[in-house]
């Protein structure tokens, strides 16, 4: 156990108290390495943000426990407090919880307090070990970040970037290893590397703090360099630049530079290029990055599945694993859609056999990890660096009205979009308009992935047990998005919402709308690949869907529109889906709106119990968040419950495909913020 873990947890002893109220401003208890600590120990901990939501929570699960004189659900309750003043708390909680306080100021005394606020949670464990072991005395504003950027992002501008071959050499690997630097630091490396003569016209903090500004720039350097080899073709999935983009060269002759991009066409980082004239003398490692026949990007493909399977994270890993996997496998099966008919029979068979061993194991794992309660602790970690599960959503645009001056945002949320199905939409995009940009993340969707559960919670801003009342269906979800939104200040007449689009002759409409009422916080919900996905029998025919529905303009004409208006605009999905095949319906058990085959839902757990013995493969999971009456059962494997050997496409299961969704900020190339 890291010393970072021992030292928080030296303050929390579960036989001392049963209810203890942790005073922590800076969210330091909110990182799941933690709380899978503190659970291990005893502790449950309890948010305290809406006081109704924590009191109903609160005096059902503990309160009339105790005084019944039972134990709770768990031996000890911590009330996590954004404050520093445990008596600005209800009095029986402030008064009879044991008090910790806990504060970045407190554990870092030798750095900027300003500075290590920037550091992200996961890093903070390695930051400590830096701390107590490294730093003799206290540092000032610009040595902290020093300090940080080489301790902890493995980036040290001041003695290690000399020559613009280091730039890439340690900007490469610092991405490739998903380590994008805090705008503070990107910042204050780039002032450093400029200093020294280097790109001295160029946007280096964005490269340093957005992997996807600086794969464009790496792609254009690629498609240049090979031209400069004799090499002239075209891009798979990422076309020539705009004029105005800048022309940057990188030393990719460098060994340590070849090494991390061949790895980046591999993964899926990278596109490769379709090219003509290939010397006979070309060096090895090129191949990655192009292809030539249809056989050599099949190749291609296998080649980066064999090492996504062997990347799987493990039922022990962080979230935060499980999103860079998951964005690399939605990369990945977009490739393998879109390798058509245009392979033999054997390609594709050999193709699709290991897209199956990726599936089934990256299942089993995701699934040891949910029921691991590693999935549960999400709901309670911090939006500020984006939002972790879907609920969360609103309260990060929220903070980024504040945090940016983001007056007006847009929410769109693509129902039932999985990420292989967003990487399609982003080449097509990229592809026929050149004007947008997108900043690439990941949500987790709520369990059971259907339409009432996870897209009514992204529109309330709640956990499912929070709105009981309507978890069968979405007729509150314009209520409730209206209703969260007054919550922050904004009046229900500046608030929108619409639901069902899917047309570009709708958009006419949706235009004058905005034109006439002048909203500044707008939800959209976009269902055409929900109500594809349940008419076809693979996603490859899904894939065919979407490909001819994006040639109609209309998502590229909604994001022009939002952003022609000043919108933000951020992309997401209540769930995604996937191929499954039937095992059978079962009598008893209510199947969610929206038609979630992949879950049926008991109000007992006797009912539930004669489905799992009825049916063997079957999973029962017990999710934190949902009603206590509502008791989900989940077809096993890839399987769905419908008819005996019918193929479907679905969703409602715990998949990486049904689970982690796109969370995308979508910009005009050239902008602001």
């Amino acid at each position: 156990m890291s010393q970072w873990i021992e030292r928080i947890l030296s303050r929390f002893t579960a036989d001392l108290d049963r209810l203890w109220v942790a005073c922590d401003p800076d969210d330091v208890l909110l990182d799941e390495r933690l709380l899978a600590a503190l659970r291990s120990r005893g502790f449950e901990l309890m948010l305290y943000e809406d006081p109704f939501v924590f009191r109903t929570e609160f005096e059902e699960r503990y309160r009339t426990a105790w005084d019944r004189g039972e134990p709770g659900p768990t031996a000890s309750l911590i009330v996590h407090w954004r404050g520093a003043d445990a008596s600005e708390l209800p009095w029986d909680i402030g008064h009879y919880g044991r008090v910790v306080s806990l504060g970045l100021a407190q554990l870092f005394p030798r750095l900027a307090y300003n500075v290590v606020k920037q550091v992200e949670p996961e890093h903070l464990a390695a930051l400590l070990d830096a701390h107590d072991t490294d730093l003799q005395g206290v540092r000032g504003e610009n040595e902290s970040k020093d300090f940080i950027l080489e301790r902890v992002y493995q980036l040290a501008p001041r003695s290690s970037i000399r020559t613009e071959s280091d730039f890439w050499r340690d900007v490469l690997r610092m991405h490739f290893a998903n380590r994008s630097l805090p705008l503070m630091f990107a910042q204050h490396a780039a002032g450093i590397i400029k200093s020294k003569g280097l790109f001295a016209e160029q946007p280096v903090a964005t490269w340093l703090a957005s992997r996807s500004a600086l794969l464009r720039v790496v792609q254009d350097a690629w498609h240049r360099y090979l031209s400069s080899l004799g090499m002239d073709g075209s891009r798979i999935g990422e076309p020539t630049p705009p004029d105005y983009i800048e022309k940057i060269d990188i030393p990719f002759d460098h060994s340590d530079v070849q090494s991390i991009v061949d790895s980046m066409f591999l993964n899926g980082s990278l596109h490769p290029l379709a090219v003509h004239n290939v010397p006979a003398s070309l060096p090895s490692w090129i191949k990655a990055g192009i292809v030539q026949d249809p056989a050599a990007r099949s190749a291609l493909v296998k080649n980066g599945i064999v090492k996504l399977i062997d990347a799987i994270p493990t039922s022990a890993d962080t979230h935060k694993a499980w999103s860079e996997f998951a964005k690399q496998y939605g990369e990945i099966l977009a490739r393998v859609h879109n390798l058509g008919n245009a392979n033999d029979e054997n390609a594709m068979t050999e193709v699709n056999s290991l897209v199956r061993t990726l599936q089934d194991q990256s299942d089993q794992h995701l699934q040891a990890w949910v029921a691991a309660k590693h999935y549960a602790d999400l709901s309670t970690l911090s939006f500020h660096n984006g939002p972790v599960m879907v609920h969360r959503i609103p309260d990060y645009l929220s903070s980024r009205r504040k945090v940016i001056g983001a007056e007006k945002i847009a929410l769109l949320v693509f129902d039932g979009l999985a990420l292989d199905q967003w990487v399609q939409i982003r080449e097509r995009l990229v592809e026929t308009t050149k004007r947008f940009a997108f900043d690439e993340g990941t949500s987790f969707a709520w369990i059971p992935t259907v339409t009432s559960v996870s897209r009514q919670a992204i529109f309330s801003g709640r956990k499912p047990r929070e709105f009981d009342e309507s978890i069968g269906h979405t007729n509150r979800e314009e209520y409730l998005w209206k209703a969260y939104w007054q919550e922050q200040g904004v009046k229900p007449s500046e608030t929108m919402y619409q639901r069902s689009l899917r047309q570009v002759e709708q958009l006419d409409v949706l235009e004058a709308a905005l034109e006439s009422r002048r909203p500044k916080v707008v939800g959209l919900v976009i269902d055409e690949v929900d109500d594809r996905i349940h008419k076809e029998r693979s996603k490859q025919d899904v894939a065919l869907w979407i490909a001819n529905w994006l040639k109609t303009g209309f998502v590229d004409r909604l994001f022009a529109m939002l952003l022609d208006r000043g919108f933000h605009i951020y992309l997401t999905a209540d769930h995604g889906n996937v191929e499954a095949v039937g095992m059978g319906r079962p009598a008893q058990g209510e199947i969610p709106e929206t038609r979630g085959e992949r879950v049926r839902v008991y109000r007992s757990e006797s009912l539930r119990a004669d489905s799992v013995a009825t049916y063997s493969n079957t999973v029962k999971l017990d999710i934190a968040g949902l009603p206590a009456n509502f008791m989900a059962l989940f077809a096993g494997g890839r399987t769905a419950f419908v008819t005996d050997g019918e193929h479907v496409v679905v969703h409602g299961g715990v998949s990486v495909e049904e689970l982690i969704v796109p969370f995308v900020k979508v910009k005009y190339l050239i902008g602001n913020e």
